[in-house]
């Protein structure tokens, strides 16, 4: 087994516990290894390294675990970085989400103006760990989690020689939730999404070696009036009922978009504010729970569960212990998905092993869904460039380019509102006229 040393960017975040009971499950697949605990806040550094030593002792794994706030001492010699942080907070967060909607327009942490910002957040800190790692790790993976996914990888793919794979469970659950709303059996389901992150769809979809899709066409035929049913849920049968495809969950922002903007403005409170609301009981969880002597997470108290970032051990795993496996990614397209430029960041699916990672061939996306998933994809390749590089003219354009964007003078009035309320995140070059 593999014996690395990995940094975990947002060490001291709500989710770093769920984060470690994951490495910690899989812990045989990395006897010996190091886990340096990198992020902002010591006390909260200090707190999840006391839950994961626990932890880690209580299953009989063998790794050393550190915490820092210095982050390229952190790096040194790295082989692999986890990379999930959040700029600003969750209160950054309430002004991705409550700003747009005063102008009219969808307010969502990775899509639209909220997106954007949030995007434009990320991408000026990960610079930072892109320098770091050139410095002191050249040779290390970053293995993505920050928010939003895709354009975080794709400014890192274009501007850095670091080997960058972002990573996302959506290509696995929402084909599975559309089989659980259908009262299918979900671990009967085999699928494959490609496009990009929170804007894919299916071109495989089989359950119990059937096609999946005329069991979900009539599952909203019936279900279409119940209300138990979520309406997210309600609204991915109705497009893949539609498009014959199942979609990201996410695509409800664009197909539903005044629907979802009328929730979004009648209800009180952002998601932000919600978590916000949650967040001292998660504290207080971790806090009993390392004065145990056998720390064991409860999934509701758990920002994310109590198994986080499951995909990043996956794929890490996969590399360091050449597995030669299949999973759901984020990269350079390089023909898998022949419809969008060979060098934008797609989700499909890769061969991963010992060498790296392969996107897999899986041909066109489907037509009537194709030209969305194209506008976004552009997109994409615009806003990771003015986060990088760009000037406020630029991301004006960039963010112009998005779909839910829908008149150029809202979108500058959106634009200098939330740079300003963001200002400190952001660097000058963004700010200035």
């Amino acid at each position: 087994m593999a014996r690395i040393k990995v940094a975990y960017i947002g060490g001291g975040s709500t989710r770093a516990p769920g984060t470690m009971a994951s490495l910690i499950g899989q812990g045989e697949n990395f006897r010996g290894s190091e886990v340096v605990l990198i992020d902002l806040d010591p006390e909260r550094l200090a707190l999840v390294k006391t839950l994961a030593e626990k932890m880690a002792r209580c299953h009989g794994i063998d790794l050393a675990i550190t915490a820092t706030t210095d982050r390229r001492a952190g790096l040194v010699d790295c082989d692999a970085v986890l990379s999930s942080y959040r700029p600003g907070g969750f209160a950054a967060r309430h002004v991705d989400e409550s700003v747009p909607l005063k102008h009219g327009v969808i307010g969502q942490e990775t899509q639209g103006p909220g997106g954007f910002f949030m995007a434009l957040r990320s991408i000026h800190v990960v610079q930072g760990i892109v320098a770091d790692m050139e410095a002191v790790c050249p040779n290390a993976w970053l293995l993505n989690y920050t928010n939003p996914v895709n354009i975080v990888a794709e400014a890192v793919s274009r501007h850095s020689d670091v080997a960058v794979v972002s990573l996302c469970e959506g290509p696995i659950m929402f084909p599975r939730a559309a089989a659980a709303a259908a009262g299918l059996d979900p671990d009967k389901v085999d699928a494959v999404s490609i496009g990009l992150n929170h804007g894919s769809w299916t071109v495989r979809h089989r359950y119990a070696g059937e096609d999946l899709i005329p069991y979900l066409r009539e599952a909203h035929e019936r279900r279409r009036d119940d209300p138990s049913l979520p309406q997210p849920t309600g609204r991915m049968l109705a497009l893949a009922a539609t498009m014959d495809a199942i979609p990201s969950g996410y695509f409800q922002y664009y197909y539903f978009m005044d629907e979802v903007l009328a929730e979004l403005r009648a209800k009180p409170t952002t998601r932000a504010q919600d978590i916000m609301a949650a967040v001292p009981d998660y504290w207080a969880h971790y806090r009993e729970q390392a004065a145990s002597d056998c720390p064991a997470l409860h999934p509701t108290r758990s920002r994310g569960g109590i198994h986080e970032l499951e995909l990043a051990i996956d794929v890490m795993d996969a590399i360091f212990n050449d597995r030669k496996e299949v999973w759901p990614v984020n990269v350079p397209n390089r023909g898998a998905v022949a419809d969008l430029p060979d060098d934008l960041v797609v989700e499909c699916v890769g061969y991963v092993d010992a060498t790296g990672i392969v996107p897999l061939v899986q041909g066109c996306l489907p037509r009537p869904v194709a030209g969305l998933v194209k506008m976004l994809g552009e997109y994409q390749a615009l806003a990771a460039d003015a986060a990088w590089t760009g000037t406020r003219r630029d991301a004006i354009r960039a963010l112009a380019s998005n779909p839910l964007c829908r008149s150029l003078r809202t979108t500058e009035a959106i634009y200098d509102e939330m740079a300003g309320a963001l200002r400190e995140y952001l660097p000058q070059r963004l700010l200035s006229a």
